[in-house]
């Protein structure tokens, strides 16, 4: 089944992503289909429940170009921590489409995680790569940038937002969403097969 990117309010974004145990063939393939939709939607980043999976994970290319493949990189079970300075930046989301605010982030973050090859990756990351990396990472939290704002930036969002809260019931009632319990189902059958 092809992948997509789901759009606010959709439950699988608020859901917490259960660390991988293993990597296939398949989960492979879904990594490749994400960089496609990240670049297709003009993206730096795209963590796996914007593409309705419940796994810890997400890829990333700081450069935005699916040319320059030297970038790209795969963090699997990230896990960030000694965040040094603050820095406010203006971000966007791939689920939220043309809504943006200027969000505070540690200026710079340690990152443990393994990568699609399974070798391990640690380090100190800075500056916009520390940004993705943080983004991403509070979207496996079931964190979206919008939960960072303060309240006058959300009230100026909130139309935007509300018209993606109407979207989504409309599709809903005809049919073309599950239900919340249909999705939690279906990413509780997809965690055993890899965490």
């Amino acid at each position: 089944m092809a992948l997509e990117i789901i759009h606010y309010p959709h439950p699988t974004l608020r859901h917490v992503s259960r660390p991988l145990t293993r990597v296939d063939a398949e989960l492979r393939r879904m990594v490749a289909e994400m960089f496609e939709l990240m670049y297709e939607h003009e993206g730096v980043g795209l963590a796996a429940n914007q593409v309705d999976l419940p796994y810890r994970l997400f890829v990333a290319n700081p450069s935005g170009s699916p040319d320059d493949t030297e970038a790209e990189q795969v963090f699997i079970n990230p896990v960030l921590s000694g965040g040094k300075g603050r820095v406010e930046g203006d971000e966007g989301c791939l689920s939220i489409p043309g809504v943006h605010g200027s969000v505070a982030r540690h200026q710079k973050v340690k990152v443990e995680a393994y990568s699609l090859s399974g070798e391990q990756i640690a380090g100190e990351v800075e500056g916009f790569l520390a940004r993705i990396l943080q983004h991403e990472t509070d979207h496996l939290d079931g964190t979206l940038f919008i939960d960072r704002l303060t309240p006058t930036q959300v009230a100026e969002i909130r139309d935007e937002l509300e018209e993606f809260e109407i979207d989504f019931d409309s599709r809903r009632k005809v049919g073309e969403l599950p239900t919340d319990e249909a999705i939690a189902a279906r990413l509780a059958e997809l965690e055993k097969l890899r965490t």
